[in-house]
């Protein structure tokens, strides 16, 4: 509770993760099994791995590991990705990155909604991937105005949640009755409905132009598609998955497994086939079906540079000319090679990775360090690396926090199947989704560099009045 008796967003982020995840579960059983798998395996590695401990200990908490999760959502027009912001700025969560999908073949652009200062990342990481459909992509006209229209007519979000998020922008935030009357209303948006709000015709036409259009336009509200936990080894989590009942897509996507993680790497499994009632317009429904909702682990690694960045996109476009990972699985083990290979040159261990730039580090005194601060500091001539080398100052990866375009295309194209529709191309369309989110996001880089930047400033302060020449290093 702040000191004005709000709750904070911190706080209200966090209850609305856990009741999003004890909805999901409920919704897909699947889940649940996943999440208790990914526990089993994050303390069974820490267990082994004393080093790994300290390194998240120093640089996100060990705790925010069992916490940490992210979602996706599927909006339809400007009116929801704007409304969507608002509620997500009332729970601490900002947009972060512009990902355009389009150029894997999907028909939307997307941001990251997540918290952005560091002490609010380590109290809940929560984030959310929203995307918004391109409806100028259905080639048909007659059907692109049709889902126009269905689109204009509903209301995701329900009055108490609207009025709720009014009174939270107009007070300054919300006490403890308000709070938790906001996350309940809130979650009615990200509620599964089994009941279509086409008819059975029109969603085959839909689902025929691209079923994640279908996903998008035929139902009352936007379901959140997936919930995510994070794994310390996605490997053993995907090799552990069938003996668990659950079938994991054919390859993990991102980068090859490492000693040293960098980025993303994610797996899911399938997208359930749950039935759904579509309305005939006289009163009755017509039984069928859809296919959207899954679960998914990411591991993440370090953040990257503009520089490791381009290294890693290069990389990453050279192995999939090599060889395309096919939706059955029938080449994975040739993908998962060939990708291992391409990417063997890429630094893998984090002392490198620092040398040549191509990571964001969080930099903190070590023992000695502490020592030397304490005693009034130490006399220094170099800058950082001369901290480093006299055992003075640590440095650890920081935690990417964002997401990756291919990775992302990859588990839709595996969720949606091979029969997902024509593929789209088309160029992005920033200025467009900006509009419609009534924001500009953040620039994920700029926010990693000015993380480095704030440890080393306090290295530099914590060792003063004789190391201020450690930033020019």
């Amino acid at each position: 509770m702040s000191q004005n008796g709000f709750v904070t967003t911190s706080d209200l982020r966090a209850r609305f993760c856990a009741a999003m995840s004890r909805m999901y579960r409920n919704e897909v059983p699947a889940y649940a099994t996943l999440v208790e798998l990914v526990g089993d395996i994050n303390a069974a590695r820490l267990e082994r791995d004393p080093a790994l401990a300290s390194e998240l200990t120093a640089t996100d908490g060990v705790e925010r590991i069992s916490a940490e999760r992210h979602g996706a959502i599927r909006l339809g027009t400007a009116g929801e990705l704007a409304t969507m912001r608002r509620i997500f700025a009332v729970m601490g969560m900002y947009p972060v990155g512009y990902y355009d999908l389009t150029a894997a073949g999907i028909p939307v652009h997307s941001t990251a909604f997540r918290p952005i200062d560091p002490t609010a990342l380590a109290a809940n990481p929560f984030r959310v991937f929203t995307s918004l459909l391109r409806l100028d992509l259905i080639a048909d006209a007659d059907l692109r105005a049709e889902a126009e229209a269905i689109l204009a007519q509903r209301r995701i979000f329900t009055d108490e949640a609207l009025q709720l998020l009014e009174q939270a922008e107009r007070e300054g935030g919300l006490g403890e009755g308000h709070a938790a009357a906001f996350i309940a209303a809130v979650l009615e948006t990200f509620r599964w409905h089994p009941r279509a709000c086409v008819d059975r015709e029109t969603y085959r036409r839909l689902h025929d132009a691209h079923r994640l259009i279908a996903d998008v336009v035929s139902f009352r509200g936007p379901h959140i598609n997936h919930l995510t936990p994070r794994t310390l080894d996605i490997d053993a989590a995907q090799a552990a998955m069938p003996e668990r009942g659950i079938t994991p897509k054919a390859v993990v996507e991102g980068p090859p497994q490492r000693r040293c993680p960098i980025l993303l790497r994610q797996t899911s499994f399938k997208a359930l086939e749950e039935p759904v009632a579509f309305p005939d317009g006289q009163g009755d429904v017509a039984e069928g079906h859809h296919t959207a909702r899954f679960g998914e682990i990411e591991q993440r690694g370090a953040a990257l540079t503009p520089k490791g960045r381009a290294r890693y996109d290069e990389l990453l476009a050279a192995a999939r000319a090599g060889v395309t990972p096919a939706a059955d699985g029938s080449n994975a083990q040739t993908y998962m090679d060939h990708l291992e290979h391409t990417f063997a040159d890429f630094p893998d261990d984090h002392a490198t990775l620092r040398a040549e730039g191509l990571a964001y580090f969080h930099y903190s005194l070590t023992e000695d360090g502490e020592a030397a601060a304490a005693t009034g500091g130490v006399e220094i001539e170099g800058g950082v690396d001369d901290l480093i080398d006299r055992g003075l100052v640590r440095f650890d990866p920081i935690v990417y926090e964002d997401f990756l375009p291919v990775s992302a295309a990859g588990i839709f194209q595996s969720n949606l199947g091979d029969g997902a529709g024509p593929a789209v191309t088309a160029a992005a369309n920033r200025a467009a989704f900006e509009a419609a989110l009534g924001a500009t996001p953040a620039d994920e880089f700029a926010l990693y560099a000015e993380r480095e930047a704030t440890s080393i400033g306090n290295c530099q302060d914590r060792l003063q009045p004789v190391a201020r020449q450690i930033g020019s290093a």
